[in-house]
C-alpha cells in the first residue's frame, strides 16, 4: 500500500506542479535580502531561501484581516486552531512565533495591526539559535516603532461543558520604552470521558486477562501572566525584560468495574483511581543586545526559574463481592525545580552572507521526595547541557547554503539519597549540519537538509518513581537512559504560484540509542532476578539499538482563484517507522498521516472546515491514534469586533486509540472518547483597538527553562 501510494503522490505532484503556467511570474520576489526589507507591500509575493521562505501581502490581504495573526493564517503550511485559537502548523510539532525576532505569545501577534508588517519569514529549517525549541519558526517583521497604546480580548466557550479559552493584552509605547501585559487561560472540565481497555499476558505459565470499563471526570486549568518591559535605541541597543507567571493544574477522577481473568476463572472487580497535578512557575526573563558598528552585534540571554510541583495518585482495585484489596497505590511526590539559561551570542554581516555564533549553557535541577509502591525516596535529578554554535549562510545566484559546526555537552546526574546511589553520564557529540539550496526557477526550488544532534532523557523517563496501573502491572522510569544521537537528512522540492503552493519531502531519520518505551519482566529483587522471583511486568524505558522513520509528504496549498476566496490546505506523509530493541526483536508501523481543510474569506465573513482520517504512529510499547477532527466554524468581523461560532467533532466524540505489537510482554488495548466533545457548539468574541506601533525588538536569542517534572 505505501508503495502504490508513493507512486501516486508522486504523479499528482508532478501533475500540479508542471502543469501551472510558467509565463506568470508577477508573484515571485525578484529581489535579494536586502531590497526585501525596504519594500513596500504591494502585492502577493513569496522568495524562497535555503533555510526560509519570505512571504509579503497583496492589499487585499491586508483589507481582510484585523492583525497579525489573521495574516498567518493565509500562509501555506499554516492553520488556525478553532480548539485553542491559535496558529499552528499543519505539518504537526512545535512552532514557534516571533516578532521581530522575540519570542511573542498569541496576544502579541493580535496586538500588530496588518497593514505594520513588512513580511513574514517561514523557518522550516530554523537556524541554531532556534532549533533547539521548535520544527517551524515564524518571524514578523514589523515596522519602526511609534508611539501609542493597543489593548484586547478574546474568549470563546460552550454551554455544553466546561470549555473556556480566553486571551487579553495591553500595550502602551512611549518613546524608546514599551510596556506590556498579557494574561490567557486555557480551562477545560468533562464530567463523560470513558475509556474501555485491556490487558493481556502470561505469568506462572498462566494465562491472565484484565478487562475494564471506566468513566471518569477529568479536567485541567492552564493560566499565564506576563508583563514586559522593552528599551530600545534602534541604532546602538536593546534591552527586554520580561516576568511571567505559569499556573497550571491537572485532574481526574475515575470510577469503574473490570473483570480479572486467570485461565477460565473469573472475577469481577471494582476500580477507583484519583490524581492530580499542579505547579506555580514563576520565570524571569532577561535579554540585552549591542550594536557593534555596522556589521557585528552581540547579544545575551539569561532565564531563571524556581518552584515546587506537587502530584498525588490515588489508584485501589477491590473484589467486588468481597470487597478484598487487590492493590491499593497511594503515590505522592513533591519536587523542588531550578532552572537557568544564559546565551551569549554574536553575528557579523558580509556582503556574501552572515555568520552567526554562541554558546549556550542550561541546567535543570530537580529536588523530589516520594512516597509509592516501594516506599519513601528522596532523589536529586541535574540535567545540564552546553550548546557551542557556528554557522554561514549565503546566496551565489541561484545557489544558497548554510554551513553549520557545533559542540554539545550532555552531563546527567541522578543522586537517590535514600540509597546512597549515584549514576552519572556525560558525552560530548559534534554537531555537523548542511543546508543547500538551488533556484531551479523562479518558482522552483531543491533543498537538501542533513544534520546531527544529540537528545537527553527528561525527568519523568528518569525518574525511579513507581506507579500500579493494573494488577500485576507497574510503571516506572530507568535513571539508566543514555542519550539518543539522531541523523535527519530532507530532499525538499518547492513550488509555488499565485494558484498553488506546494512542497514535497523525501525524509529519513535514523536515531541511535533511540528512546523506546516497553513491557519488561519485574522481579520481587529485580538487582538479582530469578525466574521464581517474577511478580509481573513493569512498563520502562530502554536505549533501543536504533530506530528509523522515512517517508514521503506532500504539504501545501492550492487557491482555484488566486486569492482567498477558496484555499484547500493538504498534508499527505505516507511513512514507516521502525525500531530495532536492545534484545533484537523488530517492529514496524506503516501509516499515511493526513490533515485536509478548506477556507474561503469573502470581506468580513470567513469560513472553515478541517478534518481529517486518524492513523496509527508508534508510542513506545504501543500504537496510537492522532486526535480525530471534523471541526466547522464561521467567523464575521466589523470594526474592531469579531464574532466567531461553529460546531467541533460534528457527529462523533473525540477518541483516541492505543493497541499493542505482537511481540510485546502484555498485550494492551485502550479506546478513550470524551462525549463532552460530541457535535460541540462553541462561539466567542473579540475586540482589539491598536494606536500608534510597537517598538522592534529584534532579539535574537530565545530560550525557555525545563518543564516541570511530573512522572
Amino acid at each position: 500500500m505505501i508503495k502504490k501510494f508513493f507512486t501516486l503522490s508522486t504523479a499528482l505532484s508532478a501533475v500540479i506542479l508542471f502543469g501551472q503556467n510558467d509565463s506568470i511570474q508577477y508573484d515571485i520576489v525578484e529581489r535579494d535580502t536586502i531590497g526585501i526589507q525596504e519594500v513596500l507591500i504591494q502585492s502577493q509575493r513569496k522568495k524562497m531561501f535555503a533555510d526560509k521562505a519570505v512571504y509579503t501581502f497583496d492589499q487585499a490581504a491586508l483589507d481582510q484581516a484585523r492583525y497579525a495573526k489573521d495574516l498567518l493564517a493565509t500562509l501555506p503550511e499554516l492553520r488556525y486552531d478553532p480548539i485553542d485559537r491559535t496558529i499552528q502548523s499543519i505539518k504537526g510539532g512545535t512552532l514557534l512565533i516571533l516578532i521581530n525576532g522575540i519570542e511573542a505569545s498569541d496576544a502579541q501577534i493580535r496586538s500588530v495591526k496588518p497593514e505594520n508588517v513588512i513580511r513574514v519569514e517561514y523557518y522550516d529549517i530554523p537556524p541554531a539559535r532556534w532549533a533547539n525549541r521548535a520544527e517551524t519558526v515564524v518571524n514578523l517583521i514589523t515596522r519602526n516603532p511609534e508611539n501609542g497604546y493597543v489593548y484586547g480580548v478574546d474568549l470563546g466557550s460552550t454551554p455544553m461543558t466546561g470549555f473556556v479559552n480566553g486571551t487579553a493584552y495591553a500595550e502602551i509605547t512611549r518613546g524608546k520604552n514599551n510596556f506590556g501585559f498579557d494574561y490567557s487561560i486555557n480551562l477545560r472540565d468533562y464530567d463523560n470521558r470513558e475509556n474501555k481497555n485491556s490487558y493481556a499476558y502470561l505469568l506462572d505459565q498462566k494465562r491472565y486477562r484484565t478487562e475494564e470499563f471506566r468513566k471518569d471526570h477529568f479536567g485541567y486549568t492552564d493560566q499565564e501572566i506576563a508583563l514586559r518591559y522593552t528599551n530600545i535605541d534602534p541604532e546602538k541597543y536593546s534591552f527586554q525584560a520580561k516576568l511571567f507567571l505559569s499556573i497550571f493544574s491537572i485532574f481526574s477522577k475515575v470510577n469503574g468495574n473490570s473483570t480479572f481473568a486467570i485461565e477460565d476463572a473469573i472475577t469481577d472487580h471494582t476500580t477507583s483511581k484519583h490524581s492530580n497535578s499542579s505547579y506555580n512557575k514563576p520565570t524571569l526573563d532577561l535579554y540585552y543586545s549591542r550594536h557593534l558598528g555596522k556589521r557585528d552585534e552581540v547579544s545575551l540571554n539569561i532565564i531563571g526559574s524556581r518552584y515546587n510541583t506537587k502530584s498525588f495518585n490515588l489508584s485501589k482495585e477491590w473484589v467486588t463481592a468481597t470487597e478484598q484489596s487487590v492493590f491499593d497505590d497511594h503515590m505522592n511526590l513533591e519536587a523542588e525545580q531550578t532552572g537557568i539559561v544564559g546565551e551569549i551570542a554574536h553575528s557579523r554581516t558580509f556582503e556574501k552572507g552572515q555568520l552567526n555564533s554562541g554558546y549556550r549553557i542550561s541546567s535543570n535541577t530537580i529536588a523530589n521526595t516520594i512516597q509509592n509502591l516501594e516506599g519513601f525516596s528522596e532523589n536529586k535529578i541535574r540535567l545540564t547541557e552546553q550548546y557551542f554554535y557556528t554557522e554561514f549562510s549565503g546566496k551565489t545566484d541561484q545557489f544558497m547554503y548554510r554551513l553549520g559546526l557545533g559542540l554539545n555537552n550532555i552531563h546527567n546526574s541522578i543522586k537517590e539519597l535514600t540509597a546512597n546511589n549515584t549514576t552519572n553520564t556525560d558525552y560530548w557529540t559534534i554537531l555537523p549540519k548542511l543546508v543547500l539550496g538551488y533556484e531551479l526557477t523562479k518558482r522552483q526550488s531543491l533543498r537538501l537538509t542533513s544534520s546531527y544532534a544529540p537528545t537527553s532523557p527528561w525527568s519523568g523517563a528518569l525518574s525511579t518513581n513507581v506507579v500500579q496501573i493494573a494488577p500485576n502491572l507497574v510503571r516506572r522510569g530507568n535513571p539508566n537512559l543514555e542519550i539518543q544521537k539522531s541523523l535527519n537528512n530532507n530532499l525538499t522540492y518547492s513550488f509555488n504560484s499565485k494558484y498553488v503552493d506546494l512542497n514535497t519531502n523525501l525524509f529519513y531519520k535514523y536515531n541511535k540509542d533511540a528512546f523506546n518505551q516497553l513491557y519488561v519482566k519485574n522481579y520481587k529483587n529485580n538487582e538479582l532476578p530469578t525466574e521464581s522471583d517474577l511478580v509481573g511486568y513493569a512498563l520502562t524505558y530502554e536505549n533501543a539499538r536504533y530506530s528509523q522513520h522515512y517517508g514521503f509528504q506532500i504539504t501545501g496549498s492550492i487557491k482555484p482563484f488566486g486569492n482567498e476566496l477558496l484555499t484547500a490546505r493538504i498534508v499527505l506523509t505516507p511513512a514507516r517507522e521502525s525500531i530495532k530493541t536492545k534484545d533484537g526483536k523488530t517492529i514496524k508501523n506503516d501509516y499515511i498521516g493526513n490533515y485536509f481543510g478548506l477556507s474561503s474569506v469573502y470581506k468580513s465573513l470567513s469560513v472553515n472546515y478541517q478534518f481529517n482520517i486518524p492513523y496509527y504512529t508508534l508510542n513506545g510499547a504501543n500504537v496510537s491514534t492522532a486526535e480525530n477532527m471534523n471541526h466547522f466554524f464561521v467567523g464575521y468581523k466589523v470594526n474592531n469586533w469579531s464574532f466567531n461560532t461553529g460546531i467541533y467533532w460534528i457527529g462523533m466524540p473525540s477518541e483516541y486509540k492505543t493497541k499493542s505489537l505482537d511481540n510485546s510482554f502484555v498485550q494492551y488495548t485502550s479506546h478513550t472518547k470524551i462525549h463532552n466533545n460530541k457535535t460541540m457548539f462553541a462561539a466567542g468574541f473579540s475586540y482589539d483597538f491598536a494606536t500608534g506601533k510597537k517598538n522592534n525588538l529584534k532579539k535574537k536569542l530565545n530560550n525557555d527553562t525545563a518543564p516541570a517534572a511530573t512522572f
